[in-house]
């Protein structure tokens, strides 16, 4: 069996828009990107978060993403150059061997190799993923998806790299209308530049 793993950066307020560049998500005329980039490259001196992210990272065994964070993934990872050094290089290589399977409705083919479109029953789809034989699903942004999962019941873990910053505007990953969720606390810890990584499980979930 596969678990479905929501990760995400956001801010105190919620805010999970844009946190990488400037111009990765300036939907609704969002224009703080970059922020959780900012605040590592001021407060994170000794890069506490770099490793956390990489091995995480390097459990991932597909994607599951959402079509605007397809788009915005495939402009990014999907064109860099994966000889690159460190991280940069590591991840290219990662997210274009694997598999990325893709919740859209407007969609009708993929450019990024090694992608999937889900179909017109997203949850079902989902749901046949998780209970095949495998390792971690990761799902980065993706809102409306995340949202979706929830409903379903289908998200087994949630890891949140919280930075103590509040926007005051952007997308948020639990809106109005949210399903209601309880979860069971998994871990968490307070790195030195002040971000805390919280995770938290479905209940049941090993």
């Amino acid at each position: 069996m596969s678990t479905i793993v929501v990760q995400e950066f956001i801010t105190l307020d919620g805010v999970v828009q844009g946190g990488g560049g400037p111009e990765e998500d300036r939907e609704g005329g969002f224009d703080l990107g970059g922020w959780a980039m900012n605040y590592d490259a001021e407060h994170d001196k000794q890069d506490e978060g770099g490793p956390i992210i990489v091995e995480w990272e390097s459990r991932t065994e597909a994607l599951l993403l959402g079509r605007k964070t397809y788009d915005i993934w495939a402009s990014a990872w999907g064109v860099w150059d994966e000889s690159a050094d460190g991280t940069m290089g590591e991840f290219t290589r990662r997210y274009n061997r694997v598999t990325k399977y893709v919740a859209s409705r407007t969609l009708a083919e993929l450019g990024w190799k090694n992608s999937e479109l889900l179909g017109e029953d997203v949850p079902t789809a989902v749901a046949k993923l998780r209970d095949a034989p495998g390792g971690e699903i990761r799902v980065w942004g993706s809102t409306e998806l995340v949202k979706t999962l929830a409903e379903h019941d289908l998200v087994d873990e949630y890891r949140f790299i919280v930075y103590p910053i509040v926007l005051g505007t952007g997308k948020k990953l639990f809106t109005d209308g949210f399903p209601q969720s309880t979860l069971a606390f998994a871990e968490t810890r307070t790195l030195a530049s002040g971000v805390v990584v919280n995770t938290y499980r479905r209940p049941g979930a090993d």
